[in-house]
């Protein structure tokens, strides 16, 4: 039976996944030092071991990052037999191409570095962009969280419910909520501007009137998209509205933002902690684990 290391960025998840797996839980004594660097220390031996490492690499991301590379490093090297890196949200998956002359494809270095860590394995959940996984030469599954969370908002009754993805690339996460809630969907035409990374709407008919909306992506960051779909969706007269993702990231007043535009519940996953954090993802990940082991 393998054993599940807690990363600092994700106890609780960890905790629970290892109860999902009936593996026994490793805890990491952290710390930072005065100068910033970070303190890592495996309180178990990893000798001979098979460790699944749960670290999701939400902000402060770069942290989440580096002590994500010493766990999987530091977890080989004191002589564990094989690691899998568990990374629920994965950060950086955004730049997996140059959209202007001189960028680098940040996610393929990110790539890179989980390799020449040592890790044997990938796992990650509802990854932004979902060709990203072929920069990995090591087995990496993109499991998805969807359906759980279309079976949790089965719970609050909705009235005739439409599923909306923000663009054309969630469309299949739309989907995928919308079977689980036997729902219509549909998506927004969405524009980034390359420069200024500020999306704009384009309104498409879609017949909301009077019935709630739930609008369903893989990350909410900054909730600007959402802002501007729940503005379009009132112009159309829909009744109630809800916002469901994996990834809650939810910076910059993100939340207070959203609840303000009308939204009657933002919800997310447990990949990421915050107070939305509502759906948990560790039967997800076990389940694509047991793939994996």
């Amino acid at each position: 039976m393998p054993l599940v290391v807690a990363g600092p960025t994700s106890a609780n998840l960890a905790r629970n996944l290892a109860l999902e797996l009936e593996a026994e839980l490793v805890p990491v004594e952290s710390k930072t030092f005065p100068d910033g660097e970070s303190y890592l220390r495996f309180e178990h031996d990893l000798r001979g071991e098979e460790v699944i490492i749960v670290q999701s690499s939400f902000p402060a991301q770069n942290r989440s990052l580096i002590e994500l590379f010493l766990l999987v490093d530091s977890a080989k090297d004191l002589g564990a037999d094989r690691a899998i890196a568990v990374v629920p949200y994965f950060a950086y998956a955004r730049q997996d191409q140059r959209f202007r002359a001189g960028e680098g494809i940040s996610v393929k270095t990110i790539v890179k570095l989980i390799e020449a860590s040592g890790a044997d394995a990938f796992l990650t959940v509802d990854v932004h962009k979902p060709d990203i996984m072929k920069f990995f030469h090591i087995p990496a599954i993109n499991s998805t969280a969807m359906p759980s969370i279309g079976k949790y908002l089965a719970a609050f009754d909705l009235k005739k419910p439409h599923v909306i993805a923000p663009d054309e690339g969630a469309i299949n996460l739309a989907e995928s909520v919308a079977k689980v809630l036997k729902a219509s969907h549909s998506f927004v035409r969405r524009h980034r501007d390359k420069r200024s990374g500020v999306p704009t709407t384009e309104l498409r008919e879609i017949g909301v009137k009077d019935r709630d909306a739930v609008i369903v992506d893989d990350i909410i960051s900054t909730g600007g998209t959402v802002v501007s779909v729940v503005k379009m969706l009132k112009e159309e007269g829909v009744n109630d509205i809800y916002v469901a993702c994996t990834h809650p990231l939810l910076v910059d007043e993100a939340k207070l933002r959203i609840l303000s535009a009308g939204v009657k519940k933002i919800l997310g996953t447990d990949s990421v902690a915050s107070e939305v954090s509502e759906v948990p993802i560790a039967p997800v990940l076990a389940e694509s684990l047991r793939k994996l082991l």
